[in-house]
C-alpha cells in the first residue's frame, strides 16, 4: 500500500488501490440508493459547541485556526470557545445540525446517505487513521420515528456489507433501554457511567470493569457481577430474552428495550441469517444513543475493531419543542479498505481505467489517432493516444507498463487492427463498432476467495 512516512494516520492510495476503494464506494452507493436513500454532503467544519454538545471527546477533535491569528490572540479552539471552528469527527452530529437547519425543505421520514472524509485525533495504527472516509445511512423523523426503521437500517447494512469483497461479518446488536433499565433495576442510577465502563469490557477485561464499577460508581460486588452477567449474554436468535429474564430483574424500560431488540433479531434471523447476533455487551461510547446500538466485526479479524457502528438517537436533533429522532449506521470505509488491501482480499484487474492505447505510425498520424480515440470514447471505451511515434514494440511496452490491455494500430491505407497484448492476438477492427469483452471494458475488482478465509 502507499505509504507516507512523515504523516502517519493520513492514508494515501496507489492508483490500483484507489480503484479498490472506488469499487467499495460505488457498491455502497448503489445499495443505499436501491433502498431509497438520498445523498447529501455537509461542510467539513462545525463549531466546537456543536461538536461537543453530546459526549466529551474533545481530545479527538481537530480545531481549525489560521496560521497567524490576530496579534496576542490565543486560538479560540484552545480555549474551548463554543464558537470556534473544528473539523467534524463523524457525520452524525453534522447531519443532526443539517436536519434542524433544513427541516422546512425535507420530507420526513428523511432517508439520507452520506460518504465523506472525517478527522479524528487518534493514535494511528492499522484500522485507525486521523483522516478517513465514512459511509453513513440514517432515517430521521419529525416528532416520532417508528421503531421498524431500526430493523430496516440493520438489514440494509447487512445487504451492503454482503456485496463487498470482505470476510464474513457479524452485526452485534444491543439496546440502550434494555441495558439502562437493567442497571436501574439493580440499583445503579448512573446508567451512562455504567455504559462507559461496560464499553471497555473487551479492552480491559471483566475484572477491571468490575473494579471500575465499584470504585467509580459505588457498585457493590453483587451489582457489578449482575452487570457483567448481562453483558455476557450473546445469542444468534431471540433466546437472549429468556436469559435476561432469568436474571430476575424487573423494570419497565428494561422490558421496552428487550421487546425492541427481540424485533430486530427476529427480523434478522429471517432476512439476514447468520449475520446478526444479540450481544448485550455492546454499549457505544457516545452519549447521544438512546435505543438500538450496533457494532460490526469481521470474523477472524476482530482485533481490527468495529467496521460499522451506530444506533438510535432520539434527542440529538431538536428545534424548540420540535424533535427529530433518528437511527443510523456508519461504515468505516478506510478501515475496511485498509484490511482488504493488506490481506489481498480483492484486487483491481488493472491499474488504470484505460482499455485502449491508440498507437502512432508517425508524428503526422496524431490527428487521425485522436479521431479514432474520439469514436471509441463516444461508445464508452476509455482510450489514450500515444504521445510519440516510437517503434511499435516500444508503444506496446508502454501500454503493458501502464496496464492497458489493447493497442490500436492504423496503417497508411487506413486499415485498423487492435492487439490484445496479454494474449498476442491481433484482429481487424472498426472504431465505429469494435468493443472489448465486457470484463475488459472497465476495471474489474476481483475477490480472492481463498484469502478471505485467512485470519489476520
Amino acid at each position: 500500500m502507499a505509504r507516507t512516512a512523515s504523516l502517519s494516520g493520513f492514508p494515501e492510495w496507489l492508483p490500483e488501490e484507489r480503484l479498490v476503494e472506488l469499487h467499495v464506494l460505488d457498491t455502497l452507493r448503489k445499495t443505499f440508493e436501491l433502498h431509497g436513500f438520498s445523498s447529501i454532503e455537509t461542510r467539513a467544519v462545525e463549531t466546537v459547541g456543536q461538536l461537543l454538545r453530546k459526549g466529551e471527546i474533545d481530545k479527538e477533535v481537530y480545531g481549525l485556526s489560521r496560521l497567524q491569528d490576530d496579534e496576542g490572540d490565543e486560538s479560540k479552539a484552545a480555549k474551548h470557545d463554543p464558537h470556534a471552528l473544528a473539523l467534524h469527527f463523524d457525520l452524525t452530529v453534522p447531519f443532526a445540525r443539517y436536519v434542524v437547519e433544513n427541516a422546512g425543505y425535507l420530507a420526513f421520514p428523511f432517508r439520507r446517505y452520506q460518504i465523506q472524509k472525517v478527522w479524528r485525533g487518534e493514535r494511528p495504527q492499522e484500522g485507525r487513521a486521523r483522516e478517513f472516509t465514512q459511509a453513513d445511512i440514517d432515517v430521521v423523523g419529525d416528532g416520532d420515528l417508528p421503531f421498524r426503521y431500526d430493523v430496516e437500517i440493520a438489514l440494509v447494512i447487512a445487504e451492503a456489507l454482503c456485496a463487498l469483497p470482505i470476510p464474513d461479518f457479524r452485526l452485534r446488536i444491543n439496546n440502550r433501554k434494555l441495558a439502562e433499565g437493567f442497571y436501574r433495576g439493580i440499583g445503579l442510577d448512573d446508567t451512562a457511567g455504567v455504559l462507559r465502563s461496560i464499553d471497555k469490557l473487551e479492552k480491559i477485561g471483566a475484572a477491571k470493569v468490575a473494579e471500575l464499577l465499584k470504585t467509580e460508581l459505588g457498585a457493590s460486588d453483587e451489582q457489578a457481577q449482575a452487570a457483567l452477567k448481562l453483558a455476557g449474554i450473546r445469542t444468534e436468535d431471540t433466546s437472549f430474552v429468556a436469559q435476561v429474564r432469568a436474571l430476575g430483574v424487573t423494570n419497565d424500560l428494561l422490558e421496552e428495550g428487550l421487546d425492541e431488540l427481540e424485533q430486530v433479531i427476529a427480523a434478522a434471523v429471517q432476512r439476514a441469517p447468520g449475520k446478526v447476533v444479540a450481544d448485550l455487551s455492546i454499549a457505544r461510547g457516545l452519549d447521544y444513543y438512546t435505543g438500538t446500538v450496533v457494532e460490526t466485526v469481521l470474523v477472524g479479524h476482530e482485533q481490527l475493531g468495529s467496521i460499522c457502528s451506530g444506533g438510535r438517537y432520539d434527542a440529538l436533533a431538536s428545534k424548540g419543542n420540535r424533535k427529530f429522532p433518528g437511527v443510523g449506521l456508519s461504515i468505516g470505509v478506510t478501515r475496511l479498505v485498509s484490511r482488504i488491501l493488506s490481506q489481498d482480499l480483492a484486487k483491481a484487474s488493472r491499474s488504470v481505467p484505460t482499455a485502449v492505447l491508440v498507437a502512432l505510425t508517425d508524428d503526422d498520424s496524431w490527428g487521425a489517432a485522436q479521431d479514432v480515440a474520439a469514436q471509441l470514447r463516444g461508445r464508452g471505451i476509455a482510450t489514450e493516444v500515444a504521445a510519440k511515434a516510437e517503434k511499435f514494440g516500444k508503444q506496446i511496452k508502454f501500454a503493458d507498463r501502464r496496464g492497458i490491455p489493447f493497442v490500436w494500430f492504423t496503417d497508411d491505407d487506413g486499415k485498423h487492427q487492435v492487439k490484445d497484448i496479454r494474449s498476442g492476438v491481433q484482429v481487424d477492427a472498426d472504431p465505429a463498432s469494435w468493443a472489448p469483452a465486457e470484463e475488459d471494458l472497465s476495471v474489474q475488482v476481483t475477490t480472492a476467495l481463498q484469502a478471505s478465509a485467512q485470519p489476520a
